[in-house]
């Protein structure tokens, strides 16, 4: 015969794991990046005086924010290289070209987070798979967490971020005018991403 203590153990065993996937699943908050509230600037030396900038138009991403294990989360991005701009329409056609970004062969720049070591309350170094020109290496993004709050104007939940890392080029085979613009790119980011609202 069965006594209670078996049932309630035997109930316990079964419903665990339920239980356990929908805490999980309350802590995930899913949010897409907002394009209008986001700048991807990018800076490199020229022949060691001032340094060129320029910035990404067209990006999509999305931020699995785990709320109860920051650790957990999750971030994708991807930017269109044909969005490139440097305000020097020469330069750009340029940048778009075979020689840099070639972007009729290579039409996106991605980065898929793999993991986050979080370094204080709200700050992470970010690692990832950055894939360019064909080619996939890892990154580390240095991460701060500004904020995270209700938008009383769209009535959701925004969060903000602000993001900066470094790149060598030329491991990507970008590798064409070395000794007239710096190998390592800074990148920085600042980025708002709303909930998304099943």
């Amino acid at each position: 015969m069965i006594n209670k203590k078996t049932v309630l153990f035997l109930i316990f065993v079964i419903w665990s794991p339920f239980c356990l996937a929908d805490e999980i699943l309350s802590c995930t908050e899913r949010y897409a990046i907002d394009n209008d509230h986001t700048i991807i600037s990018w800076y490199a030396k020229g022949l060691g005086f001032i340094r060129t900038s320029g910035k990404f138009e067209n990006f999509d991403g999305f931020i699995n924010l785990n709320t109860c294990n920051p650790a957990a989360s999750k971030i994708y991005i991807t930017i269109e290289t044909s969005s490139i701009l440097s305000g020097v329409k020469k330069l750009d056609k340029q940048l778009k070209g075979p020689i840099f970004f070639d972007i009729e062969n290579y039409p996106k720049v991605i980065f898929e987070s793999t993991k986050i070591a979080i370094q204080e309350k709200n700050s992470a170094n970010i690692k990832g798979d950055f894939t360019m020109l064909g080619k996939t290496r890892e990154v580390v993004l240095s991460t701060r967490f500004n904020k995270r709050a209700m938008d009383p104007i769209v009535n959701r939940m925004r969060i903000s971020y602000s993001i900066k890392t470094s790149i060598q080029r030329s491991l990507w085979g970008m590798d064409q005018w070395l000794k007239v613009v710096s190998d390592n790119i800074d990148i920085v980011i600042e980025a708002e991403a709303l909930k998304v609202i099943d």
